[in-house]
């Protein structure tokens, strides 16, 4: 399994490769935009990343999760951080701190300083490999992106995952339910309306319909069920996959200013005028939509940015769309997307995406060789 970038990549958190390697590998190196994908590599070992299992991202670095069980971090100030990861098996970063999992305790570094100790941490039961911490979840709680570090979650919710978004939280329990809680100025909670939470409540548009994933982004939300998608919040970069007002045509913008007819879902509508062609553009989707993708697909990860949005089918595609101005989207322009679009990267070089992890304005995907894949199912 080999992982991809591609975006942001100002502080080097996708292309770091040594400078004798940099001419045989990529011309992406050094560059603060990437629209193609690059496969990853370290200054360190040319070869870890094709041992990495898992990637987390924040703004300015990742961290790889190898299959050694250590970490290795790529970006702004990675080299000052040291703490030992060896025997990690999960792990996330922000901007202020790198929690890591252990079998037996959880810790949490400021990655702005070269403290000897951790910042935050807790003991747990030793865990097995097959029922380890899914972070950011921990025991009785979960890992926030901004102080205080710990929240606490009451047992009831019975939290599978959870998915940190700018400044709201999104849960998944394990019978499929969803909740959220946080800001919600723009729609992303999914209750209907711009009010904020403050604590777990109910997403009940999606009540009765069992959910396997969620994910949330800046100002939006995703999550799956069935295979299929369905989205809601801010629109403004196209992020949901929904008609913006943001990305008309040049032919478009120079018509009336759409009217918007309501402040929340806010479909907008150009004034209709005989038979002019009659335009609808939704800048908040306060409610859960289901997401109509063109060709129909069936989705199993999804992932969201700060204003873009990732998913892969059961076929091994990754589809792409929302903000575009970094190459995030992987489709080698710097163009946004309000429609979902298959990058074509992946089937160009017969890659089979198993996974993707967006950063606020970067993606990575993992991708594996369709003929490797064959022989493993068989």
């Amino acid at each position: 399994m080999s992982w991809f970038g591609f975006g942001f990549n100002a502080f080097g958190q996708i292309c770091v490769q040594e400078k004798s390697v940099q001419e045989e590998t990529s011309d992406a190196v050094g560059e603060v935009k990437v629209s193609v994908p690059v496969e990853l590599r370290s200054h360190v070992d040319h070869s870890c990343c094709l041992k990495t299992c898992q990637i987390r991202a924040s703004w300015s670095r990742r961290a790889c999760l190898h299959e050694s069980r250590c970490v290795w971090l790529a970006g702004f100030s990675a080299s000052s951080i040291s703490n030992d990861t060896r025997g990690c098996r999960d792990a996330i970063i922000s901007e202020s701190h790198l929690t890591l999992a252990f079998p037996d305790r959880i810790e949490s570094w400021d990655v702005q300083r070269k403290d000897k100790t951790p910042l935050w941490s807790m003991e747990i039961i030793p865990q097995s490999e097959s029922s380890g911490v899914n972070l950011p979840l921990v025991p009785g709680g979960y890992i926030a992106s901004k102080p205080p570090i710990f929240r606490s979650l009451a047992p009831h919710l019975q939290a599978k995952s959870l998915a940190l978004g700018g400044d709201h939280v999104i849960l998944l329990t394990a019978p499929g339910a969803v909740y959220s809680w946080g800001l919600g100025s723009h729609g992303q909670l999914g209750h209907g309306g711009l009010v904020s939470e403050e604590e777990p409540r109910t997403v009940e548009a999606l009540w009765g319909v069992p959910m396997s994933s969620v994910a949330a982004g800046g100002w939006h939300s995703v999550c799956i069920s069935g295979g299929d998608l369905y989205v809601w919040g801010w629109n403004e970069s196209g992020q949901l996959g929904l008609p913006s007002r943001g990305l008309q045509k040049a032919p478009q913008q120079k018509k009336a200013q759409p009217t918007e007819l309501s402040d929340v879902s806010t479909p907008e509508e150009e004034p209709h005028d005989g038979d002019k062609h009659e335009e609808v553009f939704i800048s908040i989707q306060a409610f859960p939509a289901l997401l109509d993708v063109n060709p129909s697909s069936d989705f199993q990860r999804a992932s969201c940015g700060s204003r873009h949005t990732a998913a892969v089918t059961t076929s091994g595609c990754l589809f792409t769309w929302g903000w575009g101005e970094y190459g995030q989207l992987g489709h080698q322009t710097f163009n946004s997307l309000d429609e979902p679009r298959r990058v074509e990267f992946f089937k160009a070089k017969d890659l089979h995406v198993v996974d993707v992890v967006c950063g606020p304005w970067n993606t990575f995907t993992a991708a594996v060789k369709k003929g490797v894949l064959d022989l493993k199912n068989t």
